[in-house]
């Protein structure tokens, strides 16, 4: 029987590995509009309000490995269509490269990469009321083109500029490289919980908590079979996935420990590893 985790279950954070922790920070500061909690030795931690979102380590020398499994992109969820278009307006400002655009149906994106190449995605969710859903009462989503215009005419230069994030943006999911789709879904749903929303034909998946589009997706764009990363590679650390409680979260770890899953006490909370040895660390709500 399918035991679903918490609905309130949220990505709290992404932690990413940088060849060069300065450059790191002067584009996420300048470009994307975070800001610098703290630094501690080679690593940063940066947040929109006051929770860190995205934590950086240096590691000199590091560099991007392709083929592997690991980032495809994290998503910074913004709270609205004017947020959306004010980081879109400043990233053409400051002729910041873009990769790409895309109305899902259910929300609207921007794409971009870091200098790393770090995969990004900044969005905005259009009200749950709006979202379309097929005969079956399954949630529909696509990949069609961006209406740049009505964006852009969100902006009204007069009511204030670009002042960085808002301080209500999160994390709003992270899109992971895998060696395969099946086991990738065992592990996400059958183990964790997280709802399967949608197949992308054989080589992705969508899963999520709460009825949400999706906390996590998935795919074998780097190659079925794809091997982890090398240690000293650039990308993904792990990214953590905050539950609302230590009851919801230690019904995950008896689930984890009885498939056999090595688990990890740090002092950010449980690190895990799924199916692919992509990092995940397990934490709970600070109340």
């Amino acid at each position: 029987m399918f035991d679903a985790i918490h609905p309130d279950t949220v990505i709290a954070s992404v932690h990413l590995t940088v060849n060069n922790l300065d450059r790191s920070i002067s584009f996420y500061e300048q470009k994307l509009g975070f800001k610098t909690h703290r630094r501690a030795g080679g690593t940063a931690f940066l947040g929109a309000g006051e929770t860190d979102l995205l934590i950086l380590t240096e590691v000199p020398g590091a560099r991007p490995a392709r083929g592997t499994t690991g980032l495809y992109h994290f998503a910074i969820l913004v709270p609205s269509r004017r947020a959306l278009a004010l980081s879109l307006h400043h990233l053409a400002e400051t002729k910041t490269q873009l990769q790409g655009f895309a109305d899902h149906l259910v929300s609207e994106a921007i794409y971009l990469s870091d200098p790393d190449g770090n995969g990004i995605e900044i969005y905005r969710d259009l009200p749950r009321g709006e979202w379309p859903h097929d005969s079956r009462g399954s949630l529909t989503m696509a990949t069609n083109p961006l209406d740049i215009d009505t964006l852009l005419a969100e902006v009204d230069l007069a009511d204030g500029k670009w002042a960085g994030l808002p301080p209500q943006t999160v994390v709003g999911h992270v899109h992971l490289y895998v060696a395969h789709i099946p086991q990738a879904i065992e592990f996400y749903s059958g183990l964790l919980g997280f709802d399967l929303v949608m197949r992308y034909g054989p080589s992705a998946a969508f899963l999520s908590a709460g009825g949400y589009h999706h906390h996590i997706g998935i795919n074998t764009w780097a190659g079925v079979g794809a091997p982890p990363p090398p240690p000293d590679a650039t990308g993904l650390r792990w990214f953590a996935i905050r539950l609302p409680n230590v009851v919801a979260r230690d019904k995950i770890i008896r689930r984890l420990r009885g498939a056999g899953v090595k688990l990890e006490e740090r002092r950010e909370g449980i690190l895990l590893h799924d199916s692919s040895q992509n990092g995940i660390m397990l934490q709970v709500q600070q109340h």
